[in-house]
């Protein structure tokens, strides 16, 4: 008796986050290894199919790295990185494209419907506008050729409006289109940041590999809990922000400019995340606000 009393203690906790941010749109960035795990995906797929039961409007952007880099290697094609970015010739981008769209986005569209919710894939090149980007070397200052890898300059919000107000949820791939016609490879996490912008989502959240953003990256129990803009330089000097997490912060800090209430990074290796982020009093994770 006294474990079914709790479970009801948990749902009375949730409430008055239920009811705050009933209508309100949620972005959720959903890829590292946590897409890789059957149980994690799954896990993380359920929870976003409870959040749009009890109200909310999630919107999924995905991303598929190891996915990609396992076609590649079946295909014979040879990954390279130049600063954390992923060099993208034409071969590559028809690669990249095929699997996001085609394989990893179906997929999560699936699951989403096999969880009783309602959800529709929209592929990026659709709705996201970009232009060419390049890489800078760290000795010379000069810019890299990185292939097919854009910038975001424009997001068309109808197809999202609709489907959210359809009660679907949207599952969006981080490819664009670009004006030479182009399909342009875009940073899963900089896409979520510039779809929440266009939708002034209440909240994004990025699904990391870590617990959140660390002090020390040695040490899991060195959380920030809570992370204010004026932080952020003085920790990226420090190399405290680095390598994956810079395009989680500065989308952070470019959603939260743009209307976007609170940014959360949080494990989404570890069982229903998101759900303890959103609706529970202490949370999990980082989130990153502006200074008052």
């Amino acid at each position: 008796m006294q474990k079914i009393i709790e479970k009801a203690g948990v749902l009375i906790e949730a409430l008055p986050y239920i009811q705050a941010f009933r209508g309100e749109t949620v972005v959720i960035k959903f890829g590292g290894s946590a897409m890789e795990d059957k149980a994690c995906h799954d896990g993380i797929l359920t929870d976003t199919a409870f959040l749009e039961c009890v109200g909310l409007r999630p919107i999924i952007v995905h991303g598929g790295g190891k996915a990609i880099s396992r076609r590649m290697a079946e295909a014979g094609l040879q990954p390279a990185f130049v600063n954390g970015m992923r060099v993208t010739d034409e071969a590559t981008v028809r690669l990249v494209e095929e699997v996001l769209n085609h394989e990893v986005n179906v997929e999560i569209v699936e699951t989403l419907i096999a969880r009783g919710a309602r959800a529709t894939g929209i592929q990026g090149p659709s709705i996201i506008r970009a232009e060419k980007t390049f890489s800078l070397d760290k000795a010379t200052g000069q810019p890299v050729d990185i292939g097919f890898v854009g910038k975001i300059t424009g997001v068309d919000l109808g197809p999202i409006t609709a489907c959210l107000e359809a009660d679907i949820i949207p599952v969006i791939t981080p490819l664009a289109r670009g004006a030479d016609g182009a399909v342009y490879n875009i940073n899963a996490d900089e896409s979520a940041a510039a779809i929440a912008q266009t939708v002034r989502a209440r909240k994004l959240v990025f699904l990391s590999d870590v617990p959140g953003l660390l002090r020390d990256p040695q040490n899991p129990d060195s959380i920030i809990s809570t992370l204010k803009h004026s932080d952020v330089e003085s920790l990226i000097r420090d190399g405290v922000i680095a390598g994956g997490m810079l395009p989680k912060i500065r989308g952070a800090l470019d959603a939260l400019a743009t209307g976007v209430r609170k940014v959360h990074i949080v494990d989404g290796r570890m069982p229903h995340s998101l759900l303890l982020e959103i609706f529970t009093d202490q949370g999990i994770g980082t989130e990153i606000i502006q200074d008052e």
